[in-house]
């Protein structure tokens, strides 16, 4: 996997950091293809057929299920970040920035309450308004050098990724 370089072009309106994303990262994705490759090769469809008839192994009978999975996980690739036009296109969080000309959530004096970060909070818990929080208070530079949330359940303090 290569170094990505820490920079301001990867922290997306919301206040999440694109340069921890498993998607960006891609270890997941090439994981996912090398699985897929090597189930393919060792012809694992016929295998399960046959070893999802023994209790043990019953599971097996789900198999196709998970190889559709890991195509979708192989295709779960993004190589950029939100202000290079990546991620959801229908993100609101993008389209309210610059509607109303900011840089990120941060420079709006209404995130801590704003109604369109809330679909963030299955994902990501509270870590996108921390991350916001500390750009707020500190400024971008800190914010880059120091830690990035990614996921934080409110109810488990002191959680980074």
């Amino acid at each position: 996997m290569e170094n990505k370089q820490v920079s301001v072009e990867m922290i997306g309106y919301c206040g999440l950091y694109c340069g921890e994303c498993f998607s960006h990262v891609g270890r997941i994705s090439e994981l996912a293809r090398e699985l897929r490759d090597e189930l393919r090769k060792n012809s694992f469809h016929k295998i399960s057929e046959s070893i999802c008839k023994c209790c043990f192994f019953e599971v097996f009978k789900y198999y196709t299920q998970s190889f559709e999975l890991l195509g979708i996980l192989e295709k779960f690739r993004c190589r950029g970040s939100c202000r290079e036009g990546f991620g959801p296109p229908f993100c609101k969080i993008r389209k309210c920035c610059l509607k109303k000309g900011l840089e990120g959530c941060w420079e709006c004096p209404e995130f801590e309450g704003c109604d369109t970060l809330d679909f963030l909070k299955d994902g990501h818990g509270e870590a996108h308004l921390k991350n916001l929080r500390i750009i707020k208070n500190k400024g971008i530079e800190e914010f880059i050098n120091g830690s990035k949330y990614w996921y934080s359940d409110p109810q488990i303090k002191n959680y980074k990724a």
